[in-house]
């Protein structure tokens, strides 16, 4: 895809000014090699569902690294076990997660059905890794939840095999539907403390 590298930069500038701690990576090799030089030597890493994260490497080669500890929740026998395991992940040192959308203006947007990955970036971890392909970035606030809301959850429930109106449509209905994915939204504007979220743009299309 043709990159604004305009568009990253102003994008990276303005998150830095937001006490994000921001990089651009032309390539997903470089991401993931950046990602993991930002995971300090003994931490226990969880992470979110993303399909950018897997899609760059990025999970597989943590569960692959010797000195961290990991809480895979797809690891679980049960329902039950998942959602223990989830809520250890709120207690880890490092946390990966991707962005549904970011603003050149420096928001994060993200939607989330459970809870966990949303709850994550606001507090717990002490070291959240966050990446996301160019596709993501928009021109504003708004432009962002609206990529969010209608080309994020759709997919995502695409992805899951959920009926719900946007399932049908590929549109947000801001429906009610017991299976949504939409029951968290999340506008993070400023990072406290300075550069505990690091946001990683990759110069690719990735992820939803």
């Amino acid at each position: 895809m043709n990159v604004d590298i305009k568009l990253v930069e102003q994008t990276v500038e303005n998150l830095k000014k937001r006490q994000f701690d921001a990089y651009y990576c032309a390539t997903s090799q470089e991401a993931r090699e950046l990602a993991l030089s930002l995971i300090p030597a003994g931490d226990t890493v969880a992470w979110g569902g993303s399909v950018t994260a897997t899609q760059i490497g990025l999970i597989d080669a943590v569960k692959n690294r010797e000195n961290i500890r990991v809480i895979d929740r797809d690891l679980a026998q049960t329902p039950e076990e998942k959602r223990a395991l989830m809520r250890k992940g709120l207690t880890a040192d490092t946390f990966i997660a991707g962005i549904n959308a970011v603003s050149s203006d420096g928001w994060l947007v993200n939607i989330d059905g459970t809870g966990n990955r949303v709850a994550a970036m606001v507090f717990g971890p002490e070291n959240v890794i966050l990446v996301a392909g160019v596709n993501k970035i928009t021109e504003c606030r708004d432009e962002a939840e609206h990529r969010a809301r209608n080309t994020a959850a759709p997919l995502n429930t695409k992805r899951f095999g959920l009926a719900t109106p946007c399932f049908a449509t590929g549109k947000c209905a801001d429906c009610v539907a017991p299976n949504t994915i939409c029951s968290q939204f999340l506008f993070t504007r400023y990072c406290k403390p300075a550069k505990r979220i690091k946001v990683i743009l990759i110069g690719e299309e990735l992820g939803f």
